[in-house]
């Protein structure tokens, strides 16, 4: 299941400055999700039979499966939601964090979050799902490196 394009940077910290670039670049918050939408359409296809409730990730008012590969040198993430603003924020989640060392995931806060003003423009439902999902990465890391 892995033709995952990412890590797309070298290091976590350059993709949040992309991150940070690319969401600059647009100049109002309808663009910017518009900016999301067109990302999520960039996630690898999801297999359909793995979208069951053993790879569904509770804490989204979207249906959200996450499927965790790898270990702890370098731990890749499929991931789908059913919501195009959804899919485009797992894209960036993704785009931070997969194909990455576990440690490399623990040592990286969601910077980008906060840095592009997501938590403001989003809905609490989908805030709680954005945290619910870098929560499930970074406890997949932490289990790797148990």
């Amino acid at each position: 299941m892995n033709d995952s394009p990412f890590p797309l940077e070298p290091t976590p910290a350059q993709a949040q400055a992309a991150i940070r670039d690319e969401f600059a670049f647009f100049g109002d918050w309808s663009e910017r999700y518009q900016y999301l939408i067109d990302l999520g359409r960039k996630l690898p296809p999801f297999p359909e039979d793995a979208k069951t409730e053993q790879h569904r990730l509770l804490g989204c008012q979207s249906m959200v499966w996450i499927v965790p590969g790898g270990d702890a040198s370098r731990l890749d993430f499929a991931a789908a939601s059913d919501s195009a603003i959804v899919s485009g924020l797992i894209y960036l989640a993704l785009r931070v964090y997969s194909g990455r060392s576990a440690r490399e995931i623990l040592d990286t806060d969601a910077d980008y979050v906060a840095d592009i003003g997501l938590a403001k423009h989003l809905s609490p439902t989908r805030n709680n799902g954005l945290a619910a999902l870098i929560a499930f990465i970074r406890d997949t890391a932490q289990r790797a490196l148990a």
